[in-house]
Parts: C-alpha cells; sequence; structure tokens
C-alpha cells in the first residue's frame, strides 16, 4: 500500500490522469489483499478446527495395544517369543503381535516408547519434531561424556547424545561446513588415492586360485572406511591400507571398542538392564570401550591438530577454498573441532562398512545391474586407475540408484525415534506431547504394499523418469517419501551424510571399474542388526580382474 501511494505522490499534482490510475491500483490491491489475508485466516481456522475435530474422534493413548512390563520382559527371557532376536527381527515379531503401532513397555528408569510403521505417522512426528528435535537414545554415550568424562568434554558434548540449545549451538558451527558439496567434494583425489589402495590390497588378499577374500574382509573393508573418513575428521592418511603401518593397533583397538559399542549400547539400552541402578559388567565394558574410543581418536585428532597448528606458526596459510573442514573448524573452536573429528569416526566407520557390503552383495548377486552400473562408470573412468574429476557423481545417476537400492534392501538402521512437541493423532490415537516415538521404516522397505517388486534389486527406481521408461520407472516408486529414511530428516538428518554417499560411491565406482565382482555362499542371515546392521558371515566375496 506505502509503496503505491509514495508513487502517486512523486507523480506530482500536474498528473492527474496517472494519479487516478495508480489510486485504482491501491484499491484493486488493496481488494486483494484482504480477499487473501480473509482466505489465509479462513483456512487457518479449517485447519485448527478440523486438528480439534481430529483429537476429539480420535482413541484415547491408554487404548493403544501393549503388553504389561513383566510380561514383556518374560518375552525377552529364555524361553520367550522374543528371546535372543535382533532389533530388526524384534520390531517385525511385535508387529506382527501387535500391529502397526504399540507400545514397548519402559522398564529401569526407560520410559515407554510408542512404535509405530506408518508412513503417514512419520510425517506427522517430522512436522511436530520443532526447531530442537529430541532423539531420545545414545543415553549411555550422553552418561559417559556428561558425567564420567564431563572434565574431558568440558560441555561440549557433540550431535550423537545431546539435545536442545547444546545440540542446536554445535550444530549451527559445523552443518555450513559438512553439509554444503563444494566442503565434501575437495575430498575426492584423496579419497580417489584410498581406493587406488583398497583395490591394490584386495589383489593381493585374495586367494590365488579362487580369487576369493579371506574371512576376514569385513576388517579389510573397516580399514578403508576408517582410511577414508580420517581424511575428513583428521585431515590425513592413516596408512591402513599399506603393509606394516604402525597405526594398525590404533585400528584394531578402534574396530573392537566400536563392535563393543553397537552391541552393548543395544543391550543396555533397549533391553531390561539394572546400569541406571548400579554398574553392571556390561555397563563397565561399555564404558570401556568408550573410553578406547575417545583415547584412539583423541591421539590423532591432538596430532592433526598439532600438524595443522606448526604450519600456521611457520607461516604456512593456506586458501580458503583449499582448507580442510577440521582447519575451518580450529579456527571456530579447538574443541568443538576435536569432539566433531571424534563422532565422525564413531559414527563413519560401521555404517559405512555395513551399506559397502550391501552393496557389493546386490551386485553381486544382480549380474545383470553390476554390467549396466560398470558401462555408465566406464564413461567417467575410461583407465581403471584414472582420476576424478570434481563433477564425476553428478554424471553417474545409476551409481547412486545402486546404493540406494542396496540401502533399501538391507537398512543400515531400522528406524529414526523422535519425540513430539505438540500433541498428535497418530494411527487413530491421541499421542500426548513428550512421547518417546520411534518410526520403524525397516518393516516397510520390502512390503509389497509400499513398492512394486519389492524384493527384487532395481536401482531403476530411484532414476528420473525418461520420455522412454517413464511408466515403468513411476510405478517402482515409494508409496510415500517417508518410507525411506535412512539418514533421517528435518533439522536432525544425519550430518554425515554426504561424506558417506562420496566415500561409497567413489569406491564401488573403482571397484566395479576393475573387478567382476562375485559372492557364491548363502545370504540367509547376512546381516545382524544391533545399533545398526553389521555383516554377519564371512566377506568371501570374488574379485575377478577385468580385462
Amino acid at each position: 500500500m506505502q509503496v503505491y501511494n509514495l508513487n502517486c505522490v512523486s507523480l506530482g499534482k500536474s498528473v492527474i490522469g496517472a494519479n487516478t490510475r495508480c489510486w485504482s491500483k491501491i484499491k484493486n490491491h488493496a481488494h486483494k489483499c484482504t480477499a487473501a489475508a480473509d482466505t489465509a485466516t479462513n483456512t487457518t481456522v479449517d485447519k485448527a478446527t478440523d486438528a480439534i475435530s481430529e483429537w476429539q474422534q480420535a482413541r484415547p493413548f491408554s487404548e493403544v495395544p501393549r503388553d504389561g512390563v513383566l510380561k514383556f520382559v518374560r518375552q525377552l527371557l529364555p524361553g520367550g517369543r522374543y528371546y535372543n532376536l535382533d532389533s530388526a527381527q524384534l520390531v517385525k515379531a511385535m508387529q506382527k503381535d501387535y500391529g502397526d503401532i504399540y507400545i514397548m513397555p519402559g522398564m529401569f528408569g526407560r520410559p515407554d516408547a510408542l512404535y509405530t510403521h506408518s508412513p503417514l505417522d512419520f510425517e506427522r512426528v517430522f512436522r511436530n519434531e520443532g526447531a530442537w528435535p529430541m532423539r531420545p537414545n545414545s543415553v549411555t554415550l550422553r552418561y559417559h561424556r556428561n558425567k564420567l568424562r564431563a572434565d574431558f568434554y568440558e560441555n561440549v558434548e557433540g550431535i550423537l547424545a545431546t539435545h536442545g540449545e547444546q545440540w542446536s549451538s554445535f550444530r549451527t558451527v559445523v552443518n555450513p561446513l559438512l553439509l554444503q558439496p563444494k566442503n565434501i567434494k575437495m575430498y575426492i583425489n584423496k579419497m580417489a588415492q584410498v581406493n587406488l589402495e583398497f583395490v591394490e590390497r584386495i589383489r593381493l588378499i585374495r586367494d590365488p586360485k579362487t580369487l576369493e577374500m579371506p574371512d576376514d574382509f569385513k576388517q579389510y573393508i573397516q580399514r578403508w572406511t576408517l582410511e577414508s573418513v580420517a581424511l575428513v575428521a583428521l585431515d590425513k592418511q592413516l596408512g591402513l591400507l599399506r603393509e606394516n603401518s604402525e597405526n594398525f593397533a590404533d585400528a584394531s583397538k578402534l574396530f573392537k571398542a566400536l563392535t563393543e559399542w553397537l552391541a552393548l549400547t543395544l543391550d543396555l539400552e533397549y533391553t531390561p538392564s539394572l546400569w541406571r541402578l548400579v554398574a553392571t559388567p556390561k555397563f563397565k565394558r561399555l564404558m570401556q570401550a568408550l573410553d578406547d574410543i575417545q583415547s584412539v581418536t583423541w591421539k590423532h585428532t591432538t596430532e592433526a591438530i598439532a600438524k595443522l597448528e606448526a604450519e600456521r606458526e611457520l607461516g604456512v596459510e593456506h586458501k580458503e577454498s583449499e582448507k580442510s573442514i577440521l582447519e575451518k573448524l580450529l579456527k571456530i573452536d579447538k574443541k568443538i573441532a576435536t569432539v566433531m573429528a571424534m563422532d565422525l569416526l564413531l559414527g563413519g566407520v560401521d555404517s559405512t562398512t555395513s551399506l559397502t557390503t550391501a552393496t557389493l552383495l546386490c551386485l553381486a548377486k544382480n549380474p545383470d545391474k553390476q554390467a549396466k552400473l560398470r558401462e555408465e562408470v566406464r564413461r567417467i573412468l575410461p583407465q581403471k586407475d584414472g582420476d576424478f574429476t570434481a563433477d564425476t557423481l553428478s554424471k553417474v545417476p545409476y551409481l547412486r540408484g545402486c546404493v540406494k537400492e542396496a540401502l533399501r534392501l538391507h537398512p543400515v538402521a531400522i528406524g529414526n525415534m523422535r519425540v513430539p512437541q505438540n500433541d498428535v493423532v497418530l494411527s487413530g490415537y491421541r499421542v500426548p506431547k513428550g512421547t518417546v516415538v520411534s518410526m520403524i521404516y525397516s518393516t516397510l522397505l520390502k512390503s509389497d504394499k509400499h513398492y512394486a517388486r519389492p524384493l527384487e534389486y532395481l536401482p531403476e527406481r530411484w532414476m528420473r523418469s525418461s520420455s522412454d521408461t517413464v511408466e515403468d520407472t513411476k510405478s517402482l516408486k515409494a508409496s510415500s517419501a517417508y518410507t525411506f529414511l535412512p539418514f533421517g530428516a528435518g533439522p536432525r538428518g544425519c550430518l554425515g551424510r554426504r561424506i558417506s554417499y562420496l566415500e561409497i560411491e567413489l569406491g564401488i565406482a573403482r571397484l566395479v571399474r576393475n573387478f567382476q565382482i562375485e559372492f557364491h555362499y548363502p545370504t540367509d542371515n547376512f546381516f545382524k542388526n544391533m545399533l545398526i546392521s553389521m555383516p554377519n558371515v564371512p566377506l568371501k566375496f570374488k574379485f575377478i580382474d577385468i580385462e
């Protein structure tokens, strides 16, 4: 309104016709604004009315299916129907018993949790998570950092186990560095070098007659993932894929501690345990594992920091575009840089190992898809040991489809957890704000309710539709965007997702360009789900050189 008035005045009294036309515009604009405001108000009122009506018609929270604590505990003990199930098997069994929504009773200090298998519920939960999303897991990790080793962390506890303003402050600092593509792409050449070393290590350790990997090949994949994530977290190579590396002992200690952390966290936080009341033997083992992770990562982080500080004292100044993420974080806050490096190592080794293994397995069992991928990779890597370019991954959409489809068939995690900040109706029940809600998407990924041909490995379902395949591609899409959330959603989505995709896609591209990948063993129970899914059998992949 003021703009039109000012424009009219500036024309002067002599331009009467222009003023008349301008005043006409003002009236028309005012009518439109009033109409739009009325419409917006009516829409808001209608939505509020609908929400109130839906809440009133919904069933009370007390009617959500559940078992009592003692009955549930008995089912977890020897002889019970949930005994000895991993987390993925447990939620699937409970879904069969109770339906798509139910309560898992809390015990020994852990609150009740609402479990839902509905994508519609997922969307509602994420829309009610607030600016500071609550993800009430990693309680033991928080105890380690907030209580046991509070003197070390000094209230800078990272992103894995913090909430509220403390989480938001940390995330605000690291988000611009870890989620901007340009900051991640600078690691392409360094990761490419690690991948070449991985290819050579495979040639050295495979059986010369069968060309199969040794039973401990998982350890070599872990070395590769640790080496790759260390480029970002520590701004250095550890040499774990070379002979007689001085860092082998540290790496072995870290792998063992990470395995303990995954298994014991699941045991202590999701099954009956007295650790909140007394320091049980498993709790002590977990705290020792976290101490080991802290000591190894602290050692290498301080070495990396000392190197950067020494360079700065010598007057070595990198261009802003060439500065590593660690170097940029150090300029902001040394403690944040240290804890962020530790969190990247803590969360980036086993999850990437799991997804890499899943992708190799899917390609080995689907040679036609592997051949199609290889043809795509040849266009960006004419030579087996050629260099990647900065825009490499934008030219290989089928590669991203292969990784995402492997992640659908073999999810790394079973779901996401949040605490809604508002009352919300889920699956027809009134769920009060502050309720712990677990959104289980792993049970949806192989369901024909949500995916066409769900048991088939079809990277095409993730491709953009083209004129000649538009119908087939569309028919393969998920029923909802909320059925596939491997990296979470919203403000608390996975901070390392860009690093993970870069690392895996570059690695898979290099392996497919160099080898025909096969696997000739049973795949039943190939993965076991602890805190995340991990390989559960010897990874005896066969790597045949491509001529």
